[in-house]
């Protein structure tokens, strides 16, 4: 359920698919991509990952902590259910970010994703369709592919 925060912004909610979990994050995302590398790929079983990126300190788990499952480094994971495996979030840029997994998010963003990422590594069974900036690699390693 869409909340506002203390400070008047949108509190976005999200949950695994069993309910175990569930976490707030802001409605104040600073992008939104679609992610096409293998790592992505493998960790959500599917062409590619759409995420959100917002500063860590922005999302909190309310329900279930206990439940979460880390996948990876202490300061670069994914965070699944442990109970269902649902892949919620991955914590990245050493710490100061999650990447929330677009899909569990029971509210709609205000965001959308508006450029897919490494494409060089897609799935060559997949086809994007739309008209959006595709980039090699991450979006500062170099201009768009299809510009």
């Amino acid at each position: 359920m869409t909340s506002a925060g203390p400070d008047g912004v949108r509190r976005l909610a999200g949950r695994c698919l069993c309910g175990a979990v569930h976490y707030t994050v802001d409605d104040a995302f600073a992008y939104a991509a679609n992610c096409y590398c293998a790592d992505c790929r493998r960790a959500t079983g599917s062409a590619f990952k759409p995420f959100a990126g917002i500063e860590r300190e922005r999302m909190m788990v309310t329900e279930g902590e206990d439940r979460l499952r880390i996948f990876g480094g202490e300061d670069n994971h994914d965070m699944r259910c442990g109970t269902c495996g649902s892949f919620l979030y991955s914590v990245v840029r050493d710490g100061a970010f999650v990447h929330i997994v677009m899909g569990t998010l029971t509210d709609d963003p205000t965001i959308r994703p508006n450029e897919h990422i490494f494409v060089g590594s897609k799935a060559p069974w997949y086809t994007i369709n739309d008209d959006l900036p595709q980039y090699e690699r991450h979006v500062f390693e170099g201009p768009p592919i299809n510009r």
